[in-house]
């Protein structure tokens, strides 16, 4: 059995680079009866507890300060599939790249997932991970039972009937609430999603997007500021054959020219401010209209290696076209010089308390910045738009809400702060970010 052991204090960053903490012990804990033990060692000793998974939020909702940070490492066992309820346990820090192996291995799948696997299951789903659907939800939406140990070291077993207000809180519950050491998520019989990618024009999108968003399964695109093109692309399932990207198309045009080629391209924006329109207008007619057929997860996910800071706020699906159109027009009429396309996806409305998707179908508008790029009132000024539309920023991406502000766009924000003051009265999983938007 995996024991939990202790490393020296030690510096952790995430991601992006844009957020570190110096905690004042680092735990791996192989157990929830283990992890038990080490939050209420944390608690004799005065400490926060906060777990960490990839580092792929650009908010410091992970920072543990200089308090107890636990790592997932050993916390990753598969502990059953239930071909016959359709579902998947796992532990907390196993990485999605390898749940969707498992599951292939299975001939089985998820419904739905965000664009990158490299997160934990945990970490995605506590901060909202999405992808776009018009039927199915964000990761969270698909959790059926979960595990959770608690400031005072009980170990909660949480579904719709067991603990069932836990289970509400905890399935997005911003670490705020225990740490999760186990998730059960439902899954299908293994799938295959044929991708169209296409350029369109700005104006043709808005005007189409009803039907486009009506007819295909998951809708998404790209607007490149300083232009007026987009690539769109829909995923809709099919019945085969599988007919995926040549190796070596996909390396060039998903690796080579989505990676290596655009950080060189964002490396020269960023040194030289003014050429930057006209990387857009170049970058904008590199994308291709193709298409293909492979394995669900292989559709929905991609690489990322250009390191970025974002922000993305969910609005109100109806009002996505009118905040596109006027997002464009700050764009034009400012000094702005926006190398990174605008991302917009799309969610049907869940019952999740936390949830961006809570009680309305939305849209998802998420902005970015290339590293080290200044960021010139771009972020702030988006951030004032969004909150003019009753937008909600992600939980794991840059936002400057509080709790005032977050307690009027989430009908259950009192719900869930009622929860938490039932379960860590003492907020030992607090940090400075959850005191922010949850409030002290």
């Amino acid at each position: 059995m995996p024991q939990a052991s202790t490393a020296p204090r030690t510096r952790w960053t995430n991601w992006a680079g844009n957020q570190s903490a110096h905690p004042a012990r680092v735990v791996t804990p192989g157990t929830a009866e283990e992890l038990a033990k080490e939050i209420l060692r944390a608690a004799d000793a005065g400490r926060t507890v906060k777990a960490v998974g990839s580092g792929h939020s650009f908010t410091s909702i992970a920072s543990a300060g200089d308090g107890v940070l636990v790592r997932p490492h050993a916390l990753t066992a598969v502990r059953g599939i239930d071909r016959e309820a359709g579902t998947i346990t796992v532990e907390a820090g196993l990485p999605l790249s390898r749940l969707n192996r498992v599951l292939a291995a299975a001939g089985l799948s998820l419904t739905n997932m965000g664009d990158i696997e490299v997160q934990t299951v945990a970490g995605a789903t506590s901060t909202g991970t999405h992808g776009t659907g018009r039927d199915s939800g964000s990761l969270a939406a698909q959790i059926r039972a979960l595990e959770i140990v608690l400031a005072d070291g009980s170990v909660r077993h949480c579904s719709p009937t067991e603990n069932p207000q836990l289970f509400q809180g905890a399935r997005l519950g911003l670490g705020a609430l225990g740490v999760i050491t186990a998730l059960t998520f439902a899954v299908e019989p293994a799938f295959l999603l044929t991708a169209h990618e296409q350029p369109m024009r700005f104006d043709e999108v808005l005007d189409r997007l009803d039907d486009l968003t009506a007819v295909n399964e998951h809708f998404e695109f790209y607007w490149f500021p300083h232009t007026d093109r987009c690539s769109t692309k829909r995923n809709n399932r099919s019945q085969g054959p599988a007919a995926p990207l040549p190796r070596f198309k996909e390396w060039l045009e998903d690796d080579f020219l989505s990676n290596i080629v655009w950080e060189g391209a964002c490396r020269v924006g960023r040194r030289f401010p003014g050429a930057v329109p006209t990387i857009a207008s170049l970058a904008s007619r590199a994308w291709s209209d193709r298409s293909y057929t492979d394995t669900a997860h292989r559709v929905f996910t991609s690489p990322r290696k250009v390191r970025f800071l974002e922000m993305e706020y969910a609005v109100p699906r109806a009002e996505v076209a009118g905040v596109l159109r006027e997002l464009r027009a700050m764009v034009e009429r400012s000094d702005w010089r926006i190398s990174f396309p605008v991302e917009v996806r799309f969610a049907p409305a869940d019952d999740i308390w936390l949830s961006t998707a809570n009680g309305r179908d939305s849209a998802y508008i998420a902005v970015h910045l290339y590293r080290g790029t200044a960021e010139q009132g771009y972020f702030t000024e988006v951030e004032k738009l969004m909150a003019a539309h009753h937008g909600r920023p992600h939980w794991g991406k840059l936002h400057t809400r509080d709790a005032g502000h977050l307690a009027e766009v989430y009908p259950h924000f009192a719900d869930f702060t009622a929860l938490r003051d039932e379960v860590d009265p003492q907020r030992r999983f607090g940090n400075d970010y959850l005191r922010r938007v949850l409030g002290a």
